[in-house]
């Protein structure tokens, strides 16, 4: 089977996956969720675990030897992680706090890599209605219409998108990065999905987004952004044998204009 014919099945599966993967989270939310609480302070509903257990299911019974990391049940980080074997990196629900409170910007989020990359990204917001897709080469769409970044270079124009962690002992540097990038840029916007940030990027409602994250997050909305034709990087170095495009510390994902002024500022 040639790439085009291979990728273009594995999309299509994971579109699938994605969206009746959320349909479910959509019918939970809508008969009332149970919460319960990992690491003491991060917010986990009974959908998320739904949702986590359906996808596995469907991948497991489509592609059995394939590795997951899914971030209700990846055990840690692997040193090792190289991504050159079939692996899906999912997060069944991105966007749980907004989720739990009735918020619009939640999606469900799934990547698959292969050979050192990511190759096909899904993320699929059932409540907006909107599904993004992209294969690594063939451009991003969502609902089947092309995306393209802003390609915004005024920094004094754009609009950035950050977020926050759940551990608060880390927040005083981060708002010290805020404070840079808000007195330079039109204003900032802080969504609660990273997932869907990222999409916003690649669909030009936003120029510009940067958080430390977990590979979940973003693995499939940095492709769509990549393939949209944002500038995709880290205002901080990638470690030697890291895969770049999973490596979750100080991500920075742009119009190809601002990268370097927004990294700059950042870097400070």
């Amino acid at each position: 089977m040639d790439a085009d014919r291979q990728f273009g099945s594995i999309l299509d599966f994971a579109e699938a996956t994605a969206r009746e993967a959320g349909a479910l989270i959509a019918s939970m939310r809508q008969a009332g969720l149970a919460h319960q609480y990992k690491k003491a302070n991060e917010l986990v509903t009974n959908a998320d675990l739904a949702a986590d257990k359906l996808i596995i299911e469907r991948i497991r019974a489509r592609f059995p030897h394939h590795a997951l990391m899914t971030e209700e049940s990846f055990q840690g980080a692997r040193k090792d992680l190289s991504l050159q074997d079939p692996i899906w990196i999912v997060d069944p629900i991105d966007g749980t706090v907004n989720y739990a409170h009735g918020h619009f910007m939640v999606a469900v989020s799934i990547a698959y890599a292969i050979d050192g990359e990511v190759q096909v990204g899904v993320v699929h917001n059932p409540f907006l209605n909107e599904t993004y897709t992209a294969t690594l080469g063939a451009g991003s769409e969502v609902n089947g219409q092309a995306l393209q970044v802003s390609h915004q270079s005024d920094l004094g124009k754009a609009l950035v998108a950050t977020g926050f962690p759940y551990d608060k002992s880390g927040v005083p540097p981060i708002i010290e990065r805020v404070q840079r990038i808000l007195t330079q840029c039109q204003d900032i916007r802080r969504l609660g999905s990273a997932a869907m940030d990222i999409c916003w990027v690649a669909q030009g409602r936003l120029d510009a987004y940067f958080e430390s994250l977990s590979p979940w997050d973003f693995a499939a909305a940095r492709l769509i952004a990549l393939e949209a034709g944002a500038r995709c990087g880290h205002f901080s170095p990638v470690p030697d044998g890291v895969p770049e495009c999973i490596h979750c510390l100080d991500l920075l994902i742009t119009t190809p204009e601002l990268f370097e002024p927004i990294r700059d500022l950042l870097n400070r």
